[in-house]
């Protein structure tokens, strides 16, 4: 007796109904994974934003809660250092590409030596000043610490960096009577020997998850020798 078997394959419309499954399930699957990857890269970067912050704030915050009134008691002996008593405080409002790009310029007590001679703090000039990322997005906040008696670099030069990928910098000046006031040069004849009660800080960052809207911090810094100088002068 002869028993004939007849083998049956899948059909080409089961064939395509299996890869389109198939396909459904891959891209539901990698749209998954895609969405995991993208919060973690923004979760990521988001942290490195805070945390750059968060170390420029505080190391701003001592610096200008250190601010130091050279009454003229105390003379450099360096003419080339511009941080005495005939420059104590010079905040500038600058821009670049028509983004706030603020400069400072003080005398403080908050000078962080890195020599094994230099022991503790001292007075030194303090400058904060803004450039340009050339290999990068945003902009680069740089501090300059030149110890007193020593000669100051050049403006907007030799400083450390803060931190970067900022999209801007701002600076704003209260003084005695609560006035803001976008810059401030205590040289000059309104504002001669005088210091503001309180500095706001606006530090912007580029959010590479969203370029269109900038990562704000804004921090609030009271100036003991601000306050100080407007209560003996009243």
């Amino acid at each position: 007796m002869i028993i004939s078997v007849h083998k049956k394959g899948f059909t080409l419309l089961e064939i395509l109904i299996a890869i389109s499954i198939f396909a459904s399930v891959l891209s539901t699957v990698f749209i998954s994974y895609s969405g995991t990857f993208n919060v973690l890269d923004h979760t990521e970067s988001r942290a490195n934003i805070y945390r750059m912050a968060r170390i420029a704030l505080e190391r701003m915050q001592e610096d200008l809660e250190s601010a130091y009134f050279n009454s003229g008691t105390e003379k450099s002996e360096s003419k080339e250092n511009p941080f005495d008593d005939s420059t104590p405080f010079i905040g500038k409002d600058a821009e670049i590409d028509g983004r706030d790009a603020d400069t400072l310029s003080f005398i403080s007590r908050a000078h962080i030596g890195f020599d094994e001679e230099e022991k503790g703090t001292g007075i030194a000039g303090i400058s904060y000043y803004v450039g340009k990322n050339e290999n990068g997005d945003g902009f680069i906040l740089y501090r300059s610490d030149t110890p007193k008696f020593e000669k100051a670099p050049e403006e907007e030069t030799g400083g450390l960096v803060l931190c970067e990928g900022l999209f801007s910098v701002d600076f704003t000046y209260y003084d005695g009577d609560a006035k803001s006031l976008e810059k401030w040069d205590s040289t000059g004849d309104e504002l001669k020997d005088k210091f503001p009660v309180m500095v706001e800080i606006e530090l912007s960052f580029i959010d590479n998850s969203n370029t269109e809207i900038p990562v704000k911090f804004i921090l609030d810094v009271s100036l003991p020798m601000g306050r100080y100088l407007h209560e003996t002068t009243n």
